[in-house]
């Protein structure tokens, strides 16, 4: 597949996962963390634009120097930006603008491809297409947030469907050694993946399968929101701040489970695998059963023994640095490392992730009482 292709193709999906959406969906900003879908589709244009046309497509007119300050996301190098939490704000620039943009950009790359790009700079387009790769997963997680805090809980697309993952019984076994870890080939891959290197792995067994959500239940049906020996103290204050008493989405009515997928409210799958739960929950669910979660690289080591995909999974290892780390020179450099802090890594994909996209050495991160995005939890002891 050429540049040109993969590009049109990248662009495309994005906009058939916001084909199911109203205008009055495109911005809506409920919490600071969900961004309104039409900022999405501004900013992975402005990614584009600032990045690729500015600086290397010589005579390409800016469309809006306005958008720098509207779509620009936490790029300090690029200048000033509407904080986070006002991006819910802006009626203006409209949908229809946005999409217009997002035309001109799209059409002034088909020229700019016309031509071979350096290797640097095709370095530097597929970084942009897998950073559009990134938002589309997170407009799954933002659209189901949106639609899934709407008192009429309306579908996203009633014909929704995941694809089902078959599970692996029992405990895997992994002998203790030293193991290698970190991305190795030739392909992209995001920075925070390198540089390869050697750790050293007790002996541990991992579990082949994602905790259900019937086994979840048990954890609340045993008072497990209610009994702080479960729980590390920042957890337990969220859970009494926040009155959390079960996963995100879950609503029990009339003495019956629902939860809220994008095909709109259903009855509790029990056989399902529980998502939308913070790492608090993860540990404290993995302590009340006597387990615990497995390490980044406990999960990047027996990946190979188990299907993965389903859901990201949280892990007990927190995001830093892996040894020889390096960030790139310029804003390109604020892509991952400025944010290896107060943070845990997530390990696999999910249902939302493009084809493509996942490795076994891609590393998801996100703070521990974060449960929007698409995650689950796997045991290890």
């Amino acid at each position: 597949m050429t540049l040109a292709d993969s590009y049109r193709t990248v662009r495309r999906r994005t906009e058939r996962i916001c084909s199911h959406l109203q205008t009055e969906d495109y911005v809506v900003q409920p919490i600071a963390d969900v961004s309104p879908p039409k900022w999405h589709i501004g900013h992975t244009t402005w990614f584009f634009e600032t990045f690729i046309l500015k600086p290397y497509f010589m005579g390409y007119q800016e469309y809006d120097p306005n958008f720098n300050y509207v779509f620009n996301s936490y790029y300090e190098t690029v200048g000033a930006r509407v904080i986070r939490t006002d991006r819910g704000n802006l009626s203006r620039p409209t949908v229809l603008d946005v999409y217009r943009y997002r035309e001109y950009v799209d059409e002034a790359i088909e020229r700019f491809l016309c031509q071979e790009p350096s290797p640097e700079v095709k370095e530097l387009f597929i970084l942009g297409l897998n950073h559009e790769e990134q938002h589309q997963e997170l407009l799954y997680y933002d659209i189901k947030y949106i639609l899934g805090h709407n008192p009429l809980f309306p579908a996203y697309d009633k014909d929704y469907s995941c694809p089902k993952f078959e599970s692996t019984p029992g405990l895997i076994s992994i002998s203790e050694g030293v193991y290698e870890v970190g991305y190795q080939g030739e392909d992209f891959c995001f920075d925070n993946e390198l540089n390869r290197h050697k750790v050293y792995l007790n002996a541990y067994e991992i579990s082949g399968s994602l905790v259900t959500n019937g086994e979840y239940l048990e954890f609340i049906n045993s008072n497990g929101y209610q009994d702080f020996r479960n729980w590390h103290a920042e957890g337990w204050d969220w859970v009494k701040v926040n009155q959390v008493s079960a996963p995100m989405y879950w609503h029990l009515i009339d003495g019956e489970w629902f939860v809220y997928t994008l095909r709109g409210l259903e009855p509790l799958d029990l056989k399902e695998s529980v998502g939308h739960v913070s790492y608090y929950e993860a540990y404290a669910y993995a302590s009340w059963k006597g387990m615990r979660l497995p390490t980044e690289f406990e999960w990047e080591v027996a990946a190979t023994h188990f299907n993965w995909g389903k859901c990201w999974e949280w892990t007990e290892s927190a995001y830093l640095p892996y040894p020889g780390f390096n960030k790139a020179p310029g804003a390109i450099g604020e892509y991952n490392g400025k944010f290896m802090v107060s943070q845990k890594v997530l390990r696999g994909a999910s249902e939302a992730t493009p084809q493509g996209h996942s490795r076994i050495t891609y590393r998801n991160f996100f703070h521990p009482n974060m449960r929007w995005l698409f995650n689950g939890i796997r045991l290890a002891k």
